[in-house]
């Protein structure tokens, strides 16, 4: 199995910038993908950012040319870098992984506040 811990999140301001880590141990050679979802107040868990089998990226149509998705792999550390944050971006930010023959796992999340 795979346990992953996100960090980064906190409180910022209309118009500022996080950048969130996401920390990958174990079974890291069993990664196949991974990305960012995100889930706020009263609805559903949403994907932010991922990367594809291919190495290539995709991004939620409200996060493009905002957030940029990146990864260490030395360091098993995958990246999400926010800027220009809306209050709508307010949510909890979890990291996903997903493992060639072992399933998906999931990080505890971490809490993004974006205040107007």
């Amino acid at each position: 199995q795979v346990q992953l811990v996100e960090s980064g999140g906190g409180l910022v301001q209309a118009g500022g910038s996080l950048r969130l880590s996401c920390a990958a141990s174990g079974m890291t050679f069993r990664i196949r993908t991974m990305g960012w979802y995100r889930q706020a107040p009263g609805k559903e868990r949403e994907l932010v950012a991922t990367f594809s089998d291919g190495g290539g990226t995709a991004y939620a149509d409200s996060v493009k040319g905002r957030f940029t998705i990146s990864r260490d792999n030395a360091a098993n550390t995958l990246y999400l870098q926010m800027n220009s944050l809306k209050p709508e971006d307010t949510a909890v930010y979890y990291c996903n992984a997903l493992l060639i023959a072992r399933g998906t796992y999931w990080g505890k999340g971490t809490l993004v506040t974006v205040s107007s």
